[in-house]
């Protein structure tokens, strides 16, 4: 992780309305999309994958997923988005460090997660007290 860091420390986003997020060999690009262009969050994500390319790191396009939150009244279909001619597959939810984020953003599946772990792990208690 400390060289995939000093590694990607020069990969950072081209627009002002993009970030890019890295966490150990995690990243994440995180787009907001205006007036429904989403020129530069494609370009964000076509640059990130030639960054990786010219600096020799692959970039694992069947691991790579999508969520799309919009919050419109009148949400409109947004295309399918591809790295190196593969579509990136467009999740309802998604694991972003440990916490479950859905794309209407509320709480219920990280809840529900965290939950079955939680009992899961008072069971092993259990069984080893009467152990």
């Amino acid at each position: 992780p400390l060289f995939f860091t000093l590694l990607t420390h020069a990969c950072t986003a081209k627009f002002s309305s993009n970030h890019i997020i890295k966490f150990a060999d995690d990243t994440t690009v995180v787009g907001l999309i205006i007036n429904n262009d989403e020129t530069h969050y494609r370009e964000e994500v076509a640059q990130l994958a030639e960054w990786c390319g010219t600096n020799n790191l692959s970039l694992n396009v069947s691991k790579t997923k999508e969520v799309v939150m919009d919050f419109r009244r009148n949400s409109v279909d947004h295309r399918p988005l591809t790295i190196d001619s593969s579509t990136v597959e467009r999740v309802s939810s998604t694991k972003f460090l440990g916490v479950h984020i859905t794309e209407d953003l509320t709480w219920t599946t990280n809840t529900m997660s965290l939950s079955k772990k939680a009992q899961q792990r008072l069971h092993f208690l259990r069984w080893l007290k009467r152990a």
